[in-house]
């Protein structure tokens, strides 16, 4: 889950939605426009993403020609942030859009119509129980060397710094400092970028930073301690990254929509028996200068079950990021 996973708080989706600018588009070999489906012809169905390694998947899929199959053809895009591609797919600017579940239930919470058709990426069944929680989580919490932390429970009154208030790594650390008996009010937060956190780190300017990979790589190797898997620690298990759409678009396009939650079943069982290809897919269409062995493996789940949103929505309440649960009767759609 690649930042993958973080987003900025989505109270502001709906409004983004009018300003919002899509990247260049890719589609699949087999596109050959819009259409019914019937008579060799292909309906073309517009995915935002965030620009993800776990795009493999979808993209392995394509290559394998799963959608083909289904009378689909896919055109890609990419946007700045998930809360950009909830604001897409609300408006019917894009079919269907790439979104962690806390945005998506920040949005939501605030109203917007949005609905879960297939899982995008997640973690396997017992991840937050594995005898080494960071093999799995592509986030990480890293304390500086001059500070002296090595465990969550040394962070009371530290300085942590993240890349967004609100959103997901300030979640996901939250949730450990809770868990280990820290007052997260103590803490204070500094807003920064990877590349600034990794510097302040070194020079320890912060105590602490909440990153992701490969920025967790750069602060070992500058010598910072790390201290916490926050991200595997929060979700648990399951379905974290979704594919979501918004009423209008469900209602006017049920079949293709069915049509991609066959396909995306197909590309995710596909990309878990053939992990390496679908790392490298989304090397390449990321652009990214890693190997596939420098990414740690994703894992794309079968299905979106209610206790994967369920599970987020009690704790952003608990936590105090939700001022109530979101009502999720309805939200998941379930394939056909």
């Amino acid at each position: 889950m690649n930042m993958n996973r973080l987003a900025r708080r989505a109270a502001g989706v709906v409004a983004a939605a009018g300003v919002l600018a899509l990247a260049a588009c890719t589609s699949s070999p087999a596109d050959s426009g819009s259409g019914s489906g019937a008579g060799g012809e292909l309906t073309t169905l517009k995915v935002a993403t965030i620009g993800l390694v776990s795009d493999g998947a979808l993209l392995l899929g394509q290559e394998q020609g799963f959608f083909e199959d289904e009378g689909l053809a896919i055109e890609t895009s990419v946007v700045a942030n998930p809360p950009a591609g909830l604001a897409a797919a609300q408006s019917g600017q894009v079919d269907i859009a790439y979104a962690p579940s806390i945005p998506l239930l920040n949005a939501l919470a605030s109203g917007v119509p949005l609905k879960v058709v297939a899982p995008a990426d997640g973690y396997v069944d017992g991840a937050a129980d594995a005898e080494d929680p960071a093999e799995v989580d592509d986030t990480g919490l890293y304390a500086s060397a001059a500070s002296g932390i090595t465990d969550v429970a040394d962070l009371e009154g530290a300085t942590i710094a993240i890349p967004a208030r609100k959103a997901q790594l300030e979640v996901v650390i939250t949730d450990a400092l809770d868990r280990a008996g820290v007052d997260p009010s103590s803490v204070e937060w500094v807003v920064l970028d990877f590349t600034s956190a990794v510097a302040a780190l070194k020079s320890g300017t912060v105590d602490a930073a909440g990153l992701v990979s490969p920025f967790t790589g750069e602060a070992a190797a500058a010598g910072a301690t790390f201290v916490s898997a926050p991200s595997v620690g929060f979700f648990e298990e399951g379905a974290v990254g979704l594919w979501t759409t918004g009423e209008s678009t469900l209602s006017g396009k049920a079949d293709a929509i069915a049509a991609f939650q066959r396909a995306i079943a197909k590309s995710n069982a596909y990309a878990n028996e053939h992990p390496e290809d679908a790392i490298q897919a989304g090397i390449d269409a990321t652009g990214s200068t890693l190997t596939v062995d420098e990414v740690k493996l994703p894992f794309w789940p079968a299905e979106v079950a209610p206790i994967d949103l369920e599970r987020v929505n009690e704790k952003l309440g608990k936590l105090g990021f939700l001022p109530s649960p979101v009502d999720l009767e309805g939200v998941v759609v379930a394939a056909e």
